[in-house]
């Protein structure tokens, strides 16, 4: 079952101009389904802790490519890209190394925006 907190997220962000524009193209789904969930969930993890779990960021806000992976696709969808729209959107604080509770929302709020995205066709 889908945390409230994660559906209504998804609904404010589908709403936004900017972040309702973002969607997985065919290719994209290919790789998943050749991928599988598990290994993409796995890449969001690397993806997270490398480029959004630190306290610091030199480049922040620009460290997440707007294509190439549907990771990062999902990543702007859901403003989970860089620490301003993670703190603008879902309230969490800049400055500080993302803890796994934090870093959990974040892979399940990008997870189940790629879930819908594959749901529909």
């Amino acid at each position: 079952m889908q945390d409230i907190r994660i559906e209504n997220i998804l609904n404010s962000l589908s709403k936004s101009n900017f972040r309702s524009k973002f969607h997985l193209k065919q290719k994209d789904k290919d790789y998943i389904k050749e991928k599988g969930m598990e290994k993409i969930r796995e890449h969001a993890y690397d993806f997270i802790n490398k480029r959004l779990a630190p306290e610091n960021i030199p480049n922040d806000g620009k460290q997440t490519p707007m294509r190439g992976h549907p990771v990062f696709i999902a990543q702007h969808a859901t403003a989970t890209c860089c620490r301003g729209c993670l703190y603008k959107w879902h309230k969490i604080q800049n400055g500080i190394e993302l803890n796994e509770e934090q870093k959990d929302y974040i892979i399940n709020v990008i997870m189940s925006w790629i879930d819908r995205e594959m749901k529909n066709n």
